[in-house]
Parts: structure tokens; C-alpha cells; sequence
């Protein structure tokens, strides 16, 4: 590996497309950084990862929670929607075991793959040839990664891994970013939303805004639906869920 940690290249000389991936990679983390949308970005990324990785059809961003819930974000179009499918619904393939372990998992040949015999049958059967994986982030028994499917055995090289190597580090740190981003509007969200609720209350009561807050809490304890909803419901109709019990 090189001092700054980047993978190093293949043996064999490529260094015009090398430098032609390095000036596309530039404009794509230009281009992100212009999204304020996490769907926006990810459907990018996907993009960017057909356009420039050797033998790549289709692409999707891949999440696994607990080691078993996979969530096919961004595919780009149904063979990638059936690969992540197939892996939730079998129980295996490479995002359920080997990237896990792995930055990258090659599958060149999915017809004669034995690590994952059901998974591996059905993708084959599907329309999927070949498949490379790399690794996002691991986090516990949660995972994200960016996997690639060929259509045809073999369609991934020595260059494709490099390559996709280059894009998914690039893809770990947007998608990182993304998720903040979805977080930080989330959070705004639902701070403006109780903020409605308790303006409501306020207003219609003659209370402070931390009365305000209470019997929202009240009510959201004595009606076993959570805060946010609650917040949601009189923002929305002026009325607050009825309450099974009364309180001073």
C-alpha cells in the first residue's frame, strides 16, 4: 500500500486511464457536495460506479442491519433490486458473510460460486454473471456496501478492483455525509414540528412553552402514541388524541 493509504495500482501500465478516473472522481465529490439530498446522492454514486468500473452493468447501495435485514438503496435498476433481494430472502451471499470480513469480495463466476449455493443459483438464474463488492462502513452487525453486478462470468478485472476501490472510498465518505445530512434535517424537522404543537397550546391554554411540553408528554404517555405523533396530530387537526385518563 501507498504512505496516503490508497490502494496501489495493478502491475500492468493503464496510467492515462488512471489519470482519467482521478479527474472524474475530482468532479464527482464536486458534485456531491452540491446535494442536499441523501436519495440524490446515492443515486450519484451508483451512477458514477457503472461509468467508470470496468465490467460494472448495474450497481446499488447495499445496507444490512443485524446481519440479516438488507436494504437495496439507489439500484439502478432490477437485476441490482433481484441481487439484494435474493440475499435477504436466501440468508446469504457476499454482503451477509465476506464484506463483513473483507473490503472487497470478487465473485467472477456466479454459476460455479460455493460459498453461497442458493443466493449464488438464483442470481445466476436472474441474469447476474458476476458480482464485486466492496465495503462502505461495518458497524456492529450493521454494514454498508457498494456492490456491482456483471452480466456476463468474469466481467470484472484487476483494473475494475482498483477502480471500484477508488469510487468506494469515495462513496463510504459521501454516504457518510448523506446520512448526517437526512439526520440534521430530520432533527430540524421534528424540532419545528413540536415547536408548532406547543405554540398551539400555548396560545390556546394561556400557557408557557414548558407547560406546553408536559402535556404533550402527558398525552403521549397516556395515549401510548409517541411524542413526534402527537406533536404530528395537533399540528395537523387542531386536536390532540383522546386521552384514557385525565390529569390535574
Amino acid at each position: 500500500m501507498a504512505s496516503d493509504d490508497r490502494p496501489d495500482p495493478p502491475d500492468h501500465a493503464w496510467s492515462a486511464p488512471a489519470d482519467d478516473v482521478a479527474g472524474r472522481l475530482s468532479d464527482l465529490a464536486r458534485s456531491l457536495q452540491r446535494e442536499d439530498n441523501e436519495d440524490a446522492v446515492l443515486d450519484r454514486l451508483v451512477r458514477a460506479a457503472i461509468e467508470l468500473v470496468p465490467g460494472a452493468d448495474e450497481a446499488s447501495i447495499t445496507l444490512v442491519t443485524g446481519r440479516r435485514r438488507v436494504e437495496s438503496r439507489a439500484p439502478s435498476g432490477d437485476l441490482a433490486r433481484i441481487i439484494d433481494d435474493l440475499q435477504e430472502r436466501t440468508g446469504e451471499g457476499p454482503c451477509l458473510s465476506a464484506v463483513y470480513e473483507e473490503q472487497t469480495v470478487n465473485v467472477p463466476d456466479m454459476r460455479n460460486e460455493a460459498r453461497w449455493p442458493e443466493f449464488s443459483a438464483k442470481a445466476a438464474s436472474a441474469g447476474a454473471g458476476s458480482m464485486l463488492s466492496f465495503q462502505l462502513f461495518v458497524k456492529g452487525d450493521n454494514l454498508g456496501a457498494l456492490n456491482l453486478v456483471g452480466r456476463a462470468p468474469h466481467a470484472f478485472t484487476e483494473e475494475s478492483e482498483y477502480v471500484g476501490l477508488l469510487v468506494a472510498s469515495h462513496a463510504a465518505v459521501a454516504f457518510a455525509d448523506a446520512q448526517k445530512l437526512h439526520q440534521f434535517k430530520d432533527a430540524i424537522a421534528t424540532r419545528d414540528l413540536i415547536g408548532q404543537a406547543k405554540g398551539i397550546l400555548m396560545e390556546r391554554y394561556g400557557i408557557t412553552s414548558g407547560q406546553a411540553f408536559i402535556m404533550l408528554a402527558e398525552v403521549s404517555a397516556d395515549t401510548n402514541v409517541k411524542l413526534l405523533a402527537v406533536a404530528d396530530a395537533l399540528a395537523g387537526t387542531g386536536n390532540l388524541p383522546v386521552r384514557r385518563r385525565a390529569r390535574s
